[in-house]
């Protein structure tokens, strides 16, 4: 076969891949809207001027809305900047929420899933707590009414400071399953890590078990092969596809399902942010060596991940079945007992309570000693940065590790945009030199963590569904701060030397941190 040949067939096995004709359709669809817009106002001048009371109209509703105040302050910019325009790409593309319909049907699972955590929730162990610290009791008391999530005791917990460690222990844990499996991730991918997973479903399918999958279709958009869910039900796995891409102008594809769950007879769970990728597992070195955390639960708490899963799975499948029988306690060989509380929780674009940012925050304020914060994107509002140098300016060591190999170089400058203030009140900030950390969590004087999948950054905190364990006093905190320490060896500090940089540079930075909210 020729040379030319071969460059002829790469080129439409290239035109024919999912990503190119959907964003060909896209780009079509914009240009055509556009072109159709601009025909309107130059023929039309009762169509000019009804856009721009549509524009009006939309700076009233973000002014006296509930939104964060930097999203509000972007779109204002670009509806006053184009105001014919502004006002109807408002009203098309900046849907934080699902449509009317779909909050409805959520709706109606989260009114089950109140009922389930209020029996699961005891008041008797939430006074424990309180006796213990009523900072703790608080900021668990915040959680139990504002993300419907129950505190729990009687859960083992194991962390795990690699994405390695995690993978090795939930094959070993999923070929031990006997009832049930359910997995919920954002990013799955054909490789050594997803390969090993899926032949130990099938094999359980094939057993009888009830296994489960849900996966997000924009997260596996360049990852999993189209309508990749008749695959996986061809092996006797039965699965749903969050939020399927479709290639048109939709402001629905803002709400992904940014959550990594799995669940095994009810009583043993993993969560963290770790997804299904060979990088993940550094099988496959994308952006150096790939640094991820995650954990392990096994007991009562694991409830609240099942409850999660069974709510979305319930909302994509338009059906409504009986959780109690997943509960822990039916298929847990013995009753566990460990130190500490645990409280597992949720967050989604559906109530407009930004619960993993409140998280954050409590966090923050109630340190007396240190703040230890890993995170893949430090892409802040004003109270999170706030928050950081209020308590850096207290006397509290705040440190946060971000990546020093980037992922996406736009989100990577916004991120080292933040560093100049947070560093001038006292914050220090470090770079993970050999690669990517792709970690979410929290240690604050060795008694709180938390670790989900919960990014610092607009769309994880204000549009995605999450989802993280909040932990006080529980014996894997320790082992948490310890791999803080050795992560930190491997760091680079940044200086004000390291944060000057060119004029143009600066500008690509003040521009981009202005349009964070919208990435």
């Amino acid at each position: 076969m020729s040379k030319h040949t071969k460059n002829v067939k790469g080129l439409f096995s290239y035109l024919y891949r999912r990503t190119f004709i959907v964003g060909f359709s896209i780009l079509v669809q914009a240009v055509v809207l556009v072109l159709m817009l601009a025909k309107f106002t130059s023929f039309f001048p009762v169509f000019y001027v009804a856009s721009i009371l549509v524009s009006v109209a939309a700076v009233l509703w973000l002014v006296n809305g509930r939104s964060n105040p930097a999203y509000k302050i972007v779109w204002i910019l670009l509806i006053m900047a184009v105001p014919v325009f502004g006002g109807i790409f408002y009203l098309m593309f900046s849907g934080k929420q699902l449509s009317k319909h779909q909050r409805r049907k959520m709706q109606a699972i989260y009114d089950k899933v109140t009922k389930y955590s209020t029996a699961s929730a005891q008041e008797e162990l939430y006074q424990t707590l309180r006796a213990d610290s009523e900072t703790a009791a608080r900021q668990s008391r915040y959680l139990a009414l504002g993300a419907m999530a129950p505190l729990y005791r009687n859960t083992s917990t194991e962390y795990f400071s690699l994405g390695e460690y995690k993978y090795a222990r939930m094959l070993e844990e999923l070929k031990k399953a006997e009832h049930f499996i359910f997995m919920e991730y954002f990013i799955i991918q054909e490789g050594k890590m997803w390969d090993s997973i899926f032949e130990i479903l099938k094999e359980k399918a094939a057993q009888g078990l009830d296994v489960r999958l849900i996966y997000d279709d924009v997260g596996c958009l360049l990852t999993l092969p189209y309508r990749y869910q008749n695959i996986v039900e061809q092996s006797g796995i039965k699965c749903s596809v969050f939020n399927p891409f479709v290639p048109l102008l939709n402001p629905r594809m803002n709400n992904r399902d940014h959550r990594k769950i799995c669940v095994i007879d009810g009583w043993v769970g993993f969560t963290g942010g770790i997804n299904l990728a060979d990088e993940y597992i550094n099988e496959y070195e994308k952006h150096g060596h790939w640094k991820d955390t995650g954990i392990m639960l096994k007991g009562d708490a694991v409830w609240s991940l099942t409850v999660m899963f069974l709510s979305m799975w319930d909302y994509l499948r338009g059906i409504q079945e009986d959780f109690g029988q997943f509960i822990p306690t039916r298929y847990q060989p013995a009753p566990i007992e460990s130190a500490g509380f645990v409280q597992p929780y949720s967050d989604t674009p559906l109530d407009d309570e930004p619960v993993g940012e409140n998280v954050y925050l409590h966090l923050i304020y109630q340190a007396k000693k240190y703040v230890h914060i890993c995170t893949p994107y430090l892409i802040v509002d004003n109270e999170m940065v706030m928050a950081l140098c209020t308590a850096a300016k207290s006397g509290i060591e705040v440190k946060i590790i971000t990546p020093h190999k980037a992922d996406k170089w736009y989100v990577h400058a916004v991120t080292r945009a933040y560093y100049p203030v947070l560093m001038e009140a006292g914050v220090q900030i470090y770079e993970y030199t050999p690669g990517f950390i792709h970690a979410k969590s929290f240690v604050v004087d060795g008694k709180y963590a938390t670790v989900g999948t919960i990014n610092m950054d607009y769309r994880s905190l204000y549009l995605h569904f999450e989802c993280g364990v909040w932990m006080y006093k529980t014996p894997c905190i320790q082992a948490m701060e310890e791999d803080y320490q050795q992560t930190l060896q491997k760091s680079q500090l940044f200086t004000k030397e390291d944060c000057k940089t060119t004029w143009r540079a600066k500008l690509t930075q003040s521009i981009l941190r202005l349009l964070a909210p919208l990435m």
